[in-house]
C-alpha cells in the first residue's frame, strides 16, 4: 500500500512538472522569435527577451526534475543538456552587463561558464564511449560538447581581456540565438518524430549556426568591432 501511494504521488509530481515544462517551453518558442523579430533595444524586444530567459530558466529547472523519473542511462545526458541549453540563454543576457570595456565578468559570470565547461568535457566524454559502444547518437553528444567547449574557452578569454567597444552587441546576438536554437531542438525532437533521431536533434544546429555567425559579423562590422 505505502509503495502505491508512493509511486501515485510520484507520478502526479512528474505530471505537474512536465505540464509546468511544456508550456514554460511553448512560452520560450515563441518569446524567443518574438524577441528576435522586435526593433532591437526596444520596450517590446526587451521584455520579450527577459521573458525568454526567464521561461528557459524554468524549462531547465523542470527538465532537471523530470530526469529522476528518466531511464539511468539517459539522465547524466538530459541533465547535461539542461545546463547546454540554459547558459546561452543566461549568457546572452549577461552580456548585457558588460557593455563597457570597464565591466568585468563577475563571479555568476565564472560560475555559469564554469558550469558550461564541465557539461561540455562531460558530453565530450559521454559522446566518445557512446561512439565506442557504436551507438550513432554519439555524433549528437560530441556535437553539442564541441560546441559547449568552444563557448566556454570564448567566454573564458572574454572575461579575462577587456572587451572591444560594441562587441556585447555580437556576443549577445550569437548567445540568445544560440539559446533559441536549443530551444527549437527540444521541439524538434519531441514534435518531428518523422525524421531519423538524429536529424531531429541536429537540424536547428546545422541551419541556425551559419545564419548566428552571419549575423554576428554583420553587427561586429556595422560596429567597427574586431571580434568577440
Amino acid at each position: 500500500m505505502y509503495r502505491h501511494e508512493k509511486n501515485g504521488a510520484m507520478t502526479t509530481v512528474a505530471s505537474a512538472t512536465l505540464g509546468v515544462h511544456i508550456l514554460t517551453g511553448f512560452l520560450a518558442l515563441f518569446a524567443g522569435l518574438g524577441a528576435f523579430l522586435t526593433k532591437k533595444g526596444g520596450q517590446r524586444h526587451r521584455r520579450l527577451g527577459r521573458t525568454y530567459v526567464y521561461a528557459m530558466a524554468v524549462v531547465s529547472g523542470t527538465a532537471l526534475v523530470l530526469f529522476g523519473f528518466e531511464p539511468a542511462a539517459r539522465r547524466q545526458f538530459l541533465a547535461l543538456v539542461a545546463i547546454f541549453s540554459f547558459y546561452f540563454a543566461f549568457s546572452g543576457y549577461r552580456v548585457l552587463s558588460r557593455k563597457r570595456p570597464s565591466d568585468g565578468a563577475t563571479l555568476t559570470d565564472w560560475v555559469g561558464v564554469g558550469l558550461l565547461g564541465l557539461a561540455s568535457v562531460g558530453l565530450l566524454g559521454m559522446g566518445i564511449q557512446w561512439y565506442l559502444d557504436g551507438s550513432g547518437f554519439a555524433t549528437v553528444i560530441l556535437v553539442f560538447g564541441v560546441i559547449g567547449t568552444a563557448f566556454a574557452a570564448t567566454d573564458i578569454r572574454s572575461f579575462r581581456t577587456p572587451p572591444a567597444a560594441g562587441a556585447w552587441l555580437g556576443q549577445h546576438l550569437t548567445r540568445m540565438g544560440a539559446g533559441y536554437i536549443a530551444t527549437v531542438t527540444a521541439f524538434s525532437t519531441v514534435n518531428f518524430t518523422v525524421l531519423p533521431v538524429v536529424a531531429r536533434w541536429l537540424w536547428p544546429t546545422v541551419l541556425g549556426t551559419p545564419l548566428l555567425f552571419y549575423l554576428g559579423r554583420k553587427y561586429e562590422r556595422q560596429f567597427g568591432v574586431d571580434g568577440a
